[in-house]
């Protein structure tokens, strides 16, 4: 009877996120696909002469970080074989970011990176939900300071759609939606990449 009785409430509730999390996907594809058309042409375009992506964020944006820097260095699938791409994520060492972060506080350990191994001709994509994280809005005023061009992956909210070069805000303040419509844009931005530089086969 009890389990009967969880299953009445659960049952709708996972229904409901599917549904509204559908929603958010739609209202992305609509919204945001000049935006992602935008960022794929850049990224592909700089990594084409030479440069590099660099990735920032916190929490579950800094797991997308490595995520999408693996996808560009390793590959998307199997199924399309290309040569790896340069991409670094900047959340990834544990030294540094606890060394910084205990001598000098936490808003720069992007921006130092950014200054010590950006160069003209990257590109940062950084990714936060809210559109605020202060460790993002430094590394986009640094990398902006270095000739880096920008991409921000939001939420409808914060400050940093309005600072990068190209904003791909998902129109949403729900931070779990946010999430979710960022992996399948950061899937997209590779897969469109690796296709521009390497053809529809890929070699």
């Amino acid at each position: 009877m009890q389990q009967d009785s969880t299953r009445d409430w659960i049952t709708p509730r996972v229904q409901s996120h599917f549904l509204e999390s559908a929603a958010v996907f739609q209202e992305t594809a609509k919204h945001c696909l000049s935006a992602i058309l935008q960022a794929s042409d850049l990224l592909a375009s700089r990594l084409q002469l030479g440069g590099k992506l660099m990735l920032c964020g916190n929490g579950g944006s800094a797991a997308d970080c490595q995520h999408m820097a693996a996808e560009f260095v390793s590959c998307l699938t199997q199924d399309f074989k290309r040569p790896g791409l340069p991409a670094v994520a900047l959340t990834t060492d544990t030294s540094f970011l606890t060394a910084y972060a205990n001598d000098f506080g936490f808003e720069g350990v992007f921006a130092r990176q950014i200054q010590s191994i950006g160069k003209s001709g990257d590109v940062l994509i950084g990714i936060s939900t809210s559109g605020n994280s202060k460790n993002v809005v430094r590394a986009v005023e640094t990398a902006k300071d270095l000739d880096i061009r920008t991409i921000v992956l939001t939420g409808a909210g914060g400050c940093l759609k309005d600072m990068a070069d190209i904003a791909i805000a998902v129109p949403s303040s729900n931070t779990q939606y946010i999430q979710e419509t960022h992996l399948a844009i950061e899937h997209t931005l590779c897969d469109i990449v690796e296709r521009v530089l390497f053809g529809q086969s890929g070699n």
